[in-house]
């Protein structure tokens, strides 16, 4: 009977069976993936919203330069139809003519800038300067000179351009260009142009 009821026990190991620990091995791989996606997801929306901010700094400095050209126009304005505007005015940032090498000048470096006037910093940051070129080889009066011109005339057309047709005309106008830069925060920059028409 002993005998029958040891055979009956299960035998005990002496030792007990190793843990083998895989679902604690895969938490944790689950853990660094959504650690890193976690991570991922807060470098791209910190991303956007770096990306949001220098657009709207660009902005800021494309808005603010209109503050130079309307400057630059007003000051042209007070001169026009003088003989001021045939020579170089360093102080108002006005040149007769623009630079020799102004088709290959890098208007985007600040030290081709160095003629220009500089406004007062806005509230925003934001550093406008303006420069204005008349639009002539040289310096000196227009005439001679082969100067962005605007002129117009004609006649009446038909049978009646023979007797007491009427004339059409127009003074001769000469082109200026004024040029603004807008230096802002972080390292923003706007140039812009606008070509001016006024009657000599």
């Amino acid at each position: 009977m002993k005998n029958q009821l040891r055979q009956l026990q299960p035998k005990m190991s002496r030792f007990p069976r190793k843990e083998r620990g895989v679902v604690l091995f895969i938490a944790l791989i689950v853990l660094v993936a959504m650690s890193l996606a976690g991570i991922g997801m807060l470098r791209s929306v910190d991303t956007g919203n770096l990306i949001a901010g220098n657009l709207a700094f660009k902005q800021s400095t494309l808005n603010a330069s209109d503050l130079g050209i309307e400057t630059g126009f007003q000051w042209l304005l007070t001169q026009a139809g003088t003989t001021a505007l045939d020579a170089n005015i360093v102080a108002s940032g006005y040149y007769a003519n623009p630079p020799a090498n102004d088709a290959t000048l890098d208007w985007t470096d600040i030290a081709n800038w160095g003629g220009s006037v500089v406004l007062a910093t806005d509230a925003a940051g934001n550093t406008t300067r303006y420069i204005i070129h008349r639009l002539c080889p040289g310096v000196g009066t227009v005439t001679g000179q082969i100067c962005a011109i605007s002129t117009t005339s004609g006649t009446a057309s038909g049978g009646s351009s023979s007797v007491g047709s009427t004339v059409f005309t127009s003074t001769n106008s000469v082109y200026y260009r004024v040029m603004a830069r807008v230096d802002g925060p972080r390292n923003t920059s706007s140039i812009t142009e606008a070509n001016i028409q006024l009657t000599i």
